[in-house]
């Protein structure tokens, strides 16, 4: 049995939980609150943070580092079989994970025009996203693979922020709102976080001393 260290508001842990649904492995999910990391974790833990997983004696960490694990060792396979379709697929994964680096800025800076340049950025970069996606619905047309895996949990947070504010981010960009709509219909997208995530996400954005938490009255 694996088992998954994670956070309950990790992206990061949702991209190797959707992995291990999609290839039906079973696994223990071990959560962790990261404001008061206890011994054992800081003992596993190189750098500090989640996921991690734990196959057998050996603890992997890093979630790229995980999927590609998983992916090297557990069917059915969720990157092409291609290599050049395949390093296409890995390079939008880092697209994906700058996304994710970009929502932070949005979620936490109290700076308005540091909150306005990632808009900008972010909107760029699903306007190029736009321009790749096919038919749908996935990443790579019929079939779910490791790029939906790392976006599904980029495009939850905006399910949240939608409540609140209009960032204008996917107007115009038909394809990748029927990908957003595509992906958090899948079962494992939302079998990746408890059931009270929105709620919990929500809570912490309000937390924040940050321009988005002005808005959100």
């Amino acid at each position: 049995m694996l088992t998954l260290v994670s956070f309950d508001l990790c992206p990061y842990v949702q991209r190797a939980a959707i992995a291990l649904a999609e290839k039906g492995v079973p696994f223990e999910r071990r959560d962790v609150d990261l404001d008061l990391k206890p011994d054992w974790f800081k003992a596993m833990s190189p750098l500090g943070m989640v996921p991690l997983l734990q196959v057998g004696n050996e603890v992997l960490f890093e979630s790229t580092v995980i999927v590609e694990y998983l992916e090297d060792t557990q069917a059915p396979p969720l990157h092409p079989a291609d290599p050049l379709a395949r390093a296409r697929h890995r390079a939008w994964m880092e697209v994906g994970s700058s996304i994710l680096a970009d929502i932070w800025t949005i979620e936490t800076t109290p700076d308005r025009a540091a909150f306005d340049a990632k808009i900008v950025a972010l909107r760029d970069k699903f306007q190029r996203l736009e321009a790749e996606l096919g038919d749908g619905p996935y990443f790579g047309g019929q079939h779910f693979g490791l790029v939906d895996a790392v976006f599904a949990p980029a495009f939850r947070y905006f399910d949240v922020f939608d409540r609140f504010i209009d960032l204008g981010v996917f107007n115009g960009l038909a394809k990748v709102q029927v990908w957003r709509r595509a992906l958090a219909a899948r079962p494992s997208v939302k079998n990746a976080v408890v059931t009270d995530y929105e709620a919990r996400l929500e809570a912490f954005l309000r937390s924040q001393s940050s321009w988005l938490a002005s808005r959100m009255g």
